[in-house]
């Protein structure tokens, strides 16, 4: 295994990874604002511990037996767009708010920059280790 298989950049990456698809939603979000009926969308949360689990090898699941019992499934892996639950509609018909929009970027910006800054820290660390101070 190489070193940056291993699981710490990994789940960086895919966190980086879930930053990015979420920031594209989001700018077609403020894009069509003033759109007439559109739907916002937005990513479910990364989840780290989904993440591990995904990577398990052990799989547990659940069965209904009977049919008035519910079921519990989860959804490891892919990021899953969904649609936003709006709470308030403007006047074009859409409940797209430029300043929640814009206040979602501004934050994944900064999350996407802290995985950045401990994949860096995390490298540069490595480095020392092996004896490679450059």
């Amino acid at each position: 295994m190489g070193l940056m298989d291993m699981p710490v950049f990994s789940a960086l990456t895919d966190k980086m990874k879930w930053h990015q698809a979420r920031q594209g939603l989001l700018a077609e979000n403020v894009a069509n604002s003033e759109t007439p009926g559109y739907k916002g969308r937005d990513l479910k949360q990364y989840s780290f511990a989904d993440r591990v689990s995904a990577m398990s090898s052990a799989q547990i699941t659940t069965l209904a037996t009977q049919p008035m019992h519910f079921s519990v499934s989860s959804e490891a892996g892919a990021f899953g767009a969904q649609h936003m639950a709006n709470f308030e509609v403007t006047p074009e018909g859409n409940g797209i708010t430029l300043e929640d929009e814009m206040m979602k970027v501004t934050t994944n910006m900064m999350d996407y920059q802290a995985a950045t800054s401990i994949y860096q820290k995390s490298i540069r660390i490595l480095r020392v280790a092996l004896g490679k101070n450059a």
